[in-house]
C-alpha cells in the first residue's frame, strides 16, 4: 500500500519542525512539490532547504505546476472558483500518486504552517482517494502555524483570561465584521488589508509577514488611521520587493474591568 505523509513544515523557519516531521521525512522517498512560479520561489527553496538538512534516505523531488486560481471572484462566486481550483489540483495530485509513486513507497507533501488550518491538501486528498484510481494510505503530521508564530513574536497570547478566540479570513471579515462575544479575532488570507475598516474603535492590532523568514515584519498597537496606513503602506512596498506575501493579524479589544 502506498503511504503518503502531509508534513506541517511551519510558518517559515526551517527550525519550527517537529522531531515527528523530521522523522516522516526521513522515511520519505518521494516529495512533492508544487511550483506556484518565479514570484514564489522562495517557498520551494525552504522546502528545498529542509530536504537538504533532514532527507537521509535516497529520495527523488517531483515537482508540478501548480494550477492559476481566480483570486478576484467576488463573495457569490468565490465558492465556485475555490471548488473549480481544487479539482484541478486534485487532478495533479491523482497523477503523482498513481504514477511517480511505487505501489510500496512512500511520499510526502511537505505544507506550509499547519495542514489543518486553511489548506486544502487534506481536502484534496480525501477526493482523490475517493476517486478510487490509486489506492494509498495517509498520515497528518501538525506543523506550527502562522498563527501561533504572530503570538510568539508578539510575545501575547491568542486569548484573554476565560475569552474566546476566533480564526478567520479577510474575506470573513469584510463581509460579516467583528463577530460578537469575541474580543480576540485572528485574521488569515486578507488580500485587501481589511483591518483598516475598524480604526478608532478601541482595537489593538498585532500584525507580521513573513513570520520566521529573514524577511519578517513585525508591528503593532493601537488600532488608529496611521498605524492602519503604515502597515499598508509596508505591505506594499514588501509585496513589490518580493512579488508576494504571506501575512497574519490579529485584532483585540479590551475586556471591561
Amino acid at each position: 500500500m502506498k503511504q503518503i505523509f502531509v508534513i506541517g513544515i511551519g510558518a517559515g523557519d526551517p527550525d519550527q519542525l517537529t522531531l515527528q516531521a523530521v522523522r516522516a521525512i526521513g522515511r520519505t522517498e518521494v516529495f512533492f512539490l508544487l511550483d506556484k512560479g518565479e514570484e514564489k520561489a522562495d517557498l520551494v527553496a525552504l522546502r528545498e532547504e529542509i530536504l537538504r538538512r533532514h532527507a537521509v534516505r535516497p529520495h527523488r523531488v517531483v515537482v508540478a505546476r501548480d494550477p492559476e486560481r481566480d483570486r478576484e471572484r467576488t463573495t457569490p462566486g468565490y465558492a465556485k472558483a475555490v471548488d473549480d481550483w481544487r479539482r484541478r489540483r486534485a487532478d495533479i495530485y491523482e497523477r503523482l500518486i498513481a504514477g511517480e509513486l511505487p505501489d510500496d513507497g512512500c511520499g510526502a507533501f511537505l505544507v506550509w504552517g499547519d495542514p489543518a488550518l486553511y489548506d486544502s491538501t487534506l481536502g484534496i486528498l480525501e477526493e482523490v482517494h475517493g476517486r478510487g484510481s490509486a489506492a494509498f494510505e495517509w498520515t497528518v503530521v501538525p506543523g506550527v502555524s502562522s498563527v501561533s508564530s504572530l503570538a510568539a513574536k508578539h510575545r501575547t497570547g491568542l486569548n484573554q483570561v476565560g475569552r474566546p478566540v476566533q480564526i478567520t479570513t479577510g474575506r470573513r471579515l469584510a463581509d460579516g465584521g467583528l463577530p460578537d462575544g469575541v474580543d480576540d479575532v485572528v485574521v488569515m488570507l486578507d488580500a485587501h488589508q481589511t483591518f483598516g475598516r475598524f480604526t478608532g474603535q478601541g482595537l489593538e492590532i498585532y500584525w507580521g509577514a513573513y513570520l520566521g523568514t529573514p524577511d519578517e515584519i513585525l508591528l503593532s498597537g493601537p488600532l488608529d488611521d496611521a498605524l492602519a496606513q503604515r502597515i499598508s503602506d509596508v505591505r506594499a512596498r514588501a509585496r513589490a520587493r518580493k512579488g508576494w506575501i504571506m501575512d497574519t493579524y490579529l485584532l483585540r479589544r479590551g475586556v471591561p474591568k
